[in-house]
């Protein structure tokens, strides 16, 4: 029985989670930061690295209470490290290495992204390699050819926003609020995709992807193309002359383009690669249509693919935990000098 202390802190969630041999979740306390940033429309590091100075020591114990466990049954510390916001990173990395220099234990670094691709295995999942993954975030949108779950090579990337940030100011053009994903998802529910928007694709072989124009292409459909008038720019309409089930429309219209755009990319990938399996992960994964088409294209590819439960989307420590594990495994050790990074193996 190995015990792992998983912790994340890589934007705006605070997490920490113990994990039970690498897939059974003893706790998983996520502290989201939402109130904090509401007012601004997004995630403002330096906001965030000082909440989770406030947060992470409160929320690292309620972890080891929930699960029931002592700081000295620990096998290993798991931390998130790379990629991220560099200050919310530190934080996290710099409470896990004060735990393994205090306990004695073993201290295990984490890609974020990867990680990801484990949460699946949390409720069940059994990955078969080698595996294409695909992982969808607000920071994130990815597609990962992996060995096994540490070893990747990354296929293609966005170049510009990722698709749930694309989501967060879909939702800010459409008057829907902050932050976007559900908001999109549940106005699009009631809407129809009647509104042809473009499915952005990059020059060359890669699968990569590009939200940017997607984004502009809806602010222009909702407000009209920008005039110039007495020296400043400026926008014929704005959201509020919308009736609500113009907006619903349009929303839907903007998450058909987004998931096409996503489904694209690995279509592209499934035929150029070996696969055994899809497995996907990140908030994005949260989306309706987004598991359902991906659950109907692995149908027709004829090979299983591993989605992780709601609760596992977000950003949270058990991930880091159960990844954490897999490396500790391995024999995965970090010295006390490692330290955070903004980049990962997706950057």
């Amino acid at each position: 029985m190995t015990l792992i202390l998983g912790i994340e802190s890589s934007c705006d969630e605070t997490a920490a989670s113990v994990v039970r041999n690498g897939n059974e979740v003893l706790s998983n306390v996520v502290a989201s930061q939402d109130e904090l940033h509401v007012t601004f429309g997004g995630v403002v590091p330096e906001i965030a690295s000082r909440a989770h100075l406030e947060r992470i020591l409160p929320v690292i114990r309620q972890s080891l209470d929930q699960a029931s466990v002592s700081l000295e049954d620990l096998d290993g510390i798991a931390v998130g490290n790379r990629p991220g916001l560099i200050g919310s990173l530190l934080v996290g990395v710099a409470a896990a290495k004060t735990l393994s220099w205090m306990l004695e234990k073993p201290l295990i670094t984490v890609d974020h992204v990867l990680a990801h691709l484990w949460a699946p295995v949390l409720n069940g999942a059994n990955v078969s390699y080698p595996a294409l993954g695909l992982v969808v975030s607000g920071g994130h949108t990815s597609i990962l050819l992996l060995k096994d779950a540490s070893t990747a090579l990354c296929l293609g990337k966005t170049i510009d926003d990722a698709a749930g940030e694309a989501f967060d100011k879909a939702s800010s053009i459409l008057g829907l609020g902050w932050p976007g994903g559900a908001r999109v998802d549940n106005a699009a529910s009631k809407g129809t995709p009647k509104h042809r928007l473009p499915r952005p694709k990059t020059k060359g072989d890669r699968p990569d992807f590009s939200f940017s124009g997607l984004k502009t292409a809806l602010l222009y459909g909702v407000r009209g193309n920008p005039v110039r008038k007495d020296g400043k720019t400026a926008f014929p309409r704005d959201v509020s002359m919308l009736l609500e089930q113009d907006v619903f429309d349009w929303a839907a219209s903007f998450q058909e383009a987004a998931v096409d755009s996503i489904m694209l990319g690995i279509q592209h990938a499934v035929t150029d690669n070996q696969v055994r399996c899809i497995v996907a992960g990140g908030g994005v994964l949260a989306n309706t249509l987004l598991r359902k088409k991906l659950e109907a294209a692995a149908d027709s590819y004829n090979i299983p693919i591993h989605l992780p439960d709601f609760n596992y989307c977000v950003d949270n420590a058990a991930m880091i935990a159960g990844l954490g594990y897999h490396l500790y495994e391995r024999g995965h050790r970090d010295q006390l000098t490692v330290t955070a990074s903004p980049k990962g193996i997706a950057s």
